[in-house]
């Protein structure tokens, strides 16, 4: 298996060469060159492992396909570490939970629980495998990393708490100041351990991810200070979250006849470019529904073709954070699919048009009326006042209380549902990530672990900085020399 630039870079390299490096050289992302194919027989036999070795041994079959440069035993062993119900807090590890009326046949809908982990966010999934397959390959190669990362607000603590103590890693988290909720703040500047630098960002999130592009885009620095991501534009994290995909799949179907439609709640589209790809692989998913919320840059192009980036002063600060992005840095993979894997092109819209027009558009492109018809996408907007009302009518309806993020994912769920065709929405986070919001639609605090029991009173360390790259380059310099 090797992997190409969305870009046309010439290099084709193996899945632990990308798994520290991040961007490919010519600023683009990385993707198999082409998808492994799972037929019928073989969908069978996953089912059968799923049910009969779990998460665990599901996810062993998946990035097999994907990974030959890691010992099939050590690659078996990795998932078994990483996923496991003491980690997880399940035995299924993401447990299916159906949305339905007492009294009634068949459910509205599913919630995919992906956030039974360490940081409560289903970022847990991909990041928790991430750490130990960095910890792996570093002491194989007896070499060290420093991490550095944009967070929205639950990548970020997911990421540390995943490499927090971790041999031969350091990480550089940065996120937008005072954009985050209380709870995900103390989640990661409380992490007093040596190898985690929290930066605080003057701006938005956009700003973090541009300085973690930049600095990735300086090849020398990189190459000198070994800089890696653990953002979704790692191939590695994105390729963690397909599993789940799967796992979702068998919960719901008895028979591979049977299709499913997923929606998630995206922002920069890495959730949702995992059930791409699963769907690319042959899953028997119906549509992918992108769920935004006022910060609707993907609404906008599934809709119309045209791609808008935001400004700061346009990106709105909302009660569902971890979405509020105007660059969804995994879209490029998408689009490169789009474009019939046309690496110039990619290059010609993100790498140099975007950057200096601010969009895109393919609307008059034959092959944009193909986001719908063949690769399933559709979306939809959610706002302040329809989480309000979404996790009011979920709590009375079902007596279940769901984030702000993922009442985004059901709302929009519920104007794509096909009687046929079982919706599963992605669950995001837990509720008491995002307290105050709760206490706004239903007049209660969420249940709070007692792991995060004062939490937000703990010391903490964080640097509040300007959005410069300079600054950060000087920071990571002065931690790693």
């Amino acid at each position: 298996m090797r992997y190409l630039s969305t870009r046309g870079h010439a290099d084709r390299k193996q899945f632990c060469e990308i798994l520290l490096e991040g961007l490919a050289p010519d600023g683009g992302l990385y993707l198999p060159e082409s998808y492994p194919q799972i037929d019928s027989a073989a969908l069978t036999r996953l089912r059968d492992v799923w049910k009969n070795q779990g998460y665990a041994g599901l996810a062993f079959e998946v990035l097999s396909l994907y990974i030959d440069d890691i010992p099939s035993g050590d690659l078996q062993a990795l998932c078994l570490k990483t996923y496991t119900p003491e980690v997880f807090g399940t035995q299924e590890i993401v447990p299916l939970k159906p949305l339905k009326s007492t009294g009634q046949a068949q459910p509205d809908l599913f919630l995919e629980a992906l956030s039974n982990g360490p940081t409560l966010a289903f970022k847990d999934m991909a990041m928790q495998l991430l750490g130990n397959l960095f910890e792996y390959e570093l002491a194989r190669r007896g070499e060290e990393l420093n991490i550095l990362g944009a967070t929205s607000g639950d990548t970020g603590s997911a990421a540390e708490y995943a490499m927090r103590g971790k041999k031969g890693v350091r990480v550089f988290m940065t996120s937008p100041n005072g954009r985050m909720s209380p709870f995900q703040q103390a989640q990661m500047f409380s992490l007093l351990d040596d190898n985690i630098h929290n930066i605080a960002i003057e701006g938005v999130f956009d700003d973090c991810q541009d300085i973690v592009k930049a600095v990735s885009n300086d090849l020398d620095f990189k190459r000198k200070y070994k800089i890696g991501t653990v953002n979704s534009i790692n191939w590695a994290r994105l390729l963690a979250q397909v599993v789940y995909y799967f796992a979702g799949y068998f919960q719901a179907t008895a028979s591979n006849e049977d299709k499913v439609s997923f929606t998630v709640p995206s922002g920069n589209f890495g959730n949702v470019c995992a059930g791409h790809v699963a769907r690319m692989m042959g899953l028997p998913i119906d549509r992918l529904v992108v769920a935004t919320n006022e910060n609707d840059v993907l609404d906008e192009f599934f809709r119309t073709g045209i791609y808008r980036v935001r400004g700061t002063a346009d990106t709105h600060e909302t009660s569902s954070p971890s979405m509020d992005i105007s660059k969804a840095s995994n879209f490029e993979r998408f689009v490169f699919d789009l474009l019939e894997r046309d690496g110039a092109k990619t290059k010609a819209i993100f790498g140099e048009g975007l950057s200096r027009q601010g969009f895109f558009d393919l609307s008059g492109d034959a092959r944009f009326a193909q986001a719908s018809t063949t690769y399933g996408f559709e979306s939809g907007r959610s706002t302040h006042a329809d989480r309000l009302k979404t996790i009011q009518q979920v709590f009375a309806n079902y007596g279940v209380m769901i984030d702000t993020h993922t009442a985004d994912g059901v709302k929009v769920a519920k104007e794509h549902l096909n009687p046929q065709v079982p919706m599963i929405v992605l669950e995001t986070a837990l509720p008491i990530k995002f307290a105050a919001t709760i206490v706004e639609a239903l007049g209660r605090q969420p249940e709070r672990p007692v792991q995060f029991e004062g939490i937000e009173s703990l010391p903490k360390r964080v640097l509040v900085m300007k959005a410069d790259v300079g600054l950060i380059k000087a920071y990571i310099t002065q931690h790693c020399d």
